[in-house]
């Protein structure tokens, strides 16, 4: 298939990961945690925010490495979106790093971003990145089509301890660039699948006075959120905008996941998108010819049910909202679907048409953690930066990107890989964002957690920014209070 040129699309990525790393296996010594099965469920490792780190450092230091690495002109920077669900400030966003890319800029004798710069914010769970993808796509294809646009992502994922959720923590920031030239993908969003439903209690993070806290209000940083809803809200969502992106062109869904040269997805953890992907194929066998409909028929022997109850599962409308106000909340929505996804696991099919498809950039991924918003972009980002290295040719072949948002909403995104894409790819340096990497110790991690310095952890920060301090004054003469002033350590 040829793309027109005139199609917007990606040209660059850069990440920015904190320093300190959670090795998962050390947690889970700490813990008493079942380290296989961490490994095969979870990862290796995460990240966590540094004393003089925010979500808004993380985001200018990817943004600085994307203008650094891809040479770009900080005048024709006319769009900055910010995606995050970890704001710390409710009035301002992207302004902020746009503040401080300025500030390094200067100390580096370059000119500043565009003052004609539009600087939004976007949020929406994990899917808030995308929706500021698809929105700085939209600028470059209408008033925007003479300059540049960058869109970051950055978050920080914190859940209870002792929670199921504790080794899906992470933390960094991935910065992308946007023309309407591209040099890695270019995305025709009037291909795309999109798909939208209320589950009020599927991942939340409402402002409420915790156990234990004196604050009026605590942080929000730790969501409320119910396990097994929460994966049945993912799997029903990313599927139903699928279904919108197959009958926007008139797909056929086998035959259209069979063409991908791979797929990348909102990855909390390694396990959700092979759960997610898993289920996808099996709805797309059932929506296929005879030949797909007697595979789906085998592995649905092998699970002990015949075929047509199990297509009669899939085609009735799960009432997800039903579940949570009856108080069935632990109930599995596709039951026998997934219990026939047991039975495709061990399929040679699920090794190609699943995990082949997602292969690309996921031993990195292991480490990397959850990010939210910028799960999907840093995969993708991995999976360019892993193909380059294997040497693979992607011009002319299609990715699918799908990302999504607890409660929730997904976008299924084609990209098509451009000629010249290696160069671009090169320019990402994933192996460099792994590093520096410090290995923090059990009382280490705990500081973290409670805001407080660490003993004996020293981190050198070196061409990024920190914060220099916090504001404290609230007096009739002046207000600065929670306010987070910055430093760039040149």
């Amino acid at each position: 298939m040829t793309v027109s040129p005139t199609i917007a699309g990606l040209s660059g990525m850069a990440l920015y990961l904190p320093p300190c790393r959670v090795d998962l296996h050390k947690w889970c010594e700490w813990t008493g945690s079942d380290w296989e099965k961490i490994r095969q469920v979870v990862g290796t490792g995460f990240r966590m925010l540094g004393p003089q780190q925010s979500v808004y450092t993380m985001a200018a230091n990817a943004c600085l490495r994307l203008i650094e690495r891809y040479n770009v002109d900080p005048a024709k920077v006319r769009y900055l979106a910010l995606g995050t669900e970890s704001s710390t400030d409710n009035s301002a966003g992207a302004i902020i790093v746009k503040g401080m890319l300025n500030m390094a800029l200067h100390a580096q004798g370059r000119p500043p971003l565009a003052r004609n710069c539009e600087v939004p914010e976007f949020k929406h769970a994990c899917l808030g990145g995308v929706y500021a993808l698809r929105a700085a796509l939209r600028f470059l294809q209408s008033d925007g089509s003479d300059g540049v646009a960058i869109v970051v992502c950055t978050d920080k994922a914190l859940y209870g301890r002792g929670t199921t959720g504790e080794p899906t923590q992470g933390a960094g920031a991935v910065a992308m660039l946007l023309e309407s030239r591209p040099r890695l993908a270019a995305i025709d969003l009037r291909r795309a699948g999109t798909a939208s439903e209320y589950r009020g209690i599927d991942f939340r993070k409402p402002l409420v006075t915790r156990p234990g806290s004196r604050a009026e209000t605590t942080s929000i940083d730790i969501p409320v959120y119910n396990g097994r809803y929460s994966t049945n809200c993912y799997i029903d969502e990313i599927h139903q905008a699928l279904d919108h992106l197959y009958s926007r062109s008139s797909l056929t869904p086998v035959g259209y996941l069979r063409s991908l040269e791979a797929i990348f997805m909102h990855r909390p953890y390694q396990r959700m998108p092979e759960t997610g992907l898993g289920l996808a194929w099996l709805f797309a066998l059932a929506r296929g010819d005879a030949a797909d409909r007697a595979e789906l028929a085998g592995y649905c022997r092998g699970a002990g049910f015949a075929v047509e109850e199990v297509i009669a599962e899939m085609n009735a409308a799960p009432e997800l909202d039903q579940l949570a106000v009856q108080a069935r909340i632990h109930e599995e929505v596709f039951p026998l679907s997934n219990t026939v996804l047991k039975v495709f696991r061990q399929s040679e099919a699920y090794s190609q048409q699943v995990l082949g498809k997602m292969t690309l950039g996921s031993e990195w991924m292991r480490e990397v953690g959850n990010l939210y918003t910028g799960a999907l972009p840093a995969w993708l980002a991995a999976g360019f930066a892993d193909a380059r290295q294997r040497g693979m040719e992607l011009a002319g072949r299609e990715l699918l990107a799908i990302g999504y948002g607890s409660g929730d909403a997904a976008d299924a995104i084609p990209m098509h890989v451009v000629e010249g894409w290696q160069d671009a790819a090169a320019r990402i340096g994933v192996e460099t964002a792994l590093q520096p990497c410090v290995d923090i110790s059990a009382e280490q991690y705990l500081a973290l957690r409670e805001g407080r310095q660490p003993d004996d952890l020293h981190i050198e920060h070196a061409g990024e920014f920190v914060i220099d301090h916090i504001g404290a004054r609230s007096d009739r003469s002046f207000q600065d209070i929670g306010v987070e002033y910055y430093r760039y350590l040149g």
